[in-house]
């Protein structure tokens, strides 16, 4: 997978990173979302063929400050829209 960046938000004192993960030559056509953060990192890959539509969760996840604890919940909610 290839990370993209996103943006970067501020949570309390440590900075989130976005990323839009983008499958390798093996998937292609596959996009996916992380979140780093001090150290701990989530991803959610393979969430749809769309680039828009998870680039657009990669930027609520960034406005909504979203932590890679959080970000399986949020994923699973907006994969149920």
């Amino acid at each position: 997978m290839r990370k993209l960046f996103v943006g970067e938000a501020r949570c309390r004192a440590s900075q989130v990173r976005y990323y839009l993960l983008e499958a390798d030559s093996e998937n292609p056509g596959s996009y996916g979302v992380g979140i780093e953060m001090e150290g701990e990192e989530a991803s959610a890959e393979d969430l749809s063929p769309s680039r828009q539509r998870v680039r657009a969760l990669a930027e609520a996840l960034l406005r909504g400050t979203v932590t890679p604890v959080g970000l399986r919940d949020v994923v699973d909610d907006w994969l149920l829209e």
